[in-house]
């Protein structure tokens, strides 16, 4: 069985709205594109390394598909850094989600998905490489719901935005994480690898007899609610 890797570029308070550039995704008039470009330090560059270091087929949305097939095709290829990415971007097997409307899949072994969540299941169970997948922040939101998602990497920056695109939202199914690795960049940035550990478990810390006072409290809230 295959892997979904859910890859992400953060803030500290979840924004993964165009990290790498203001012409990335201006939805919503978002002021602050390219913020993680100050950021970026060798570190964080070795834990993107390390991600596509091993076999992988990409899953993206529409929007960054199409920020990749205008970029990536056209970026010159090497065996080092952005020239590597390149190479493996532009060779891999690509998987692009888009509920309707047209998509040019002409970037080269590009395969289009309309049911994301039926299909990227299905992809899950056939073999070949682990599944990745950069951006795509909506794609996300249905792919944390579905409950498809098997690890998540973040590469936090200390940096609070405020509004813009999350990667995680109301819609994600419940799940505890496991924490299978972590470190912290020379710039701050924490660099977290989370593996999905099962379902949530919950405890209480209250009175085993509350108090009179917590049981007037509980009811007004009841009524509040």
């Amino acid at each position: 069985m295959r892997k979904l890797i859910v890859a992400a570029f953060q803030s500290l308070d979840g924004v993964i709205q165009a990290p790498g550039g203001p012409s990335e995704d201006w939805t919503n008039g978002f002021q602050f594109g390219g913020w993680l470009v100050p950021l970026m330090d060798e570190e964080v560059g070795a834990e993107i390394g390390a991600l596509f270091s091993e076999p992988y087929d990409l899953l993206l949305g529409r929007k960054t598909y199409e920020i990749f097939a205008a970029h990536w095709p056209y970026h010159p290829e090497g065996e080092a850094d952005d020239g590597l990415i390149a190479k493996q971007f532009n060779a891999v097997t690509k998987y692009v989600c888009s509920r309707s409307g047209d998509v040019d899949t002409s970037w080269k072994n590009t395969t289009l998905l309309r049911d994301a969540a039926k299909e990227v299941a299905q992809l899950k169970q056939a073999e070949g490489p682990n599944l990745v997948t950069q951006g795509s922040s909506d794609l996300i939101q249905t792919l944390l719901a579905a409950d498809l998602v098997d690890e998540i990497r973040t590469m936090t920056f200390p940096v609070v935005l405020g509004a813009g695109k999350r990667l995680i939202g109301p819609r994600a199914h419940p799940n505890i994480w496991t924490l299978a690795k972590h470190s912290v960049s020379a710039n701050g940035v924490v660099l977290a690898r989370y593996e999905r550990a099962g379902p949530v478990e919950v405890g209480d810390y209250g009175l085993v007899d509350p108090s009179p006072a917590e049981a007037l409290r509980q009811e007004r809230m009841k009524r509040e609610d």
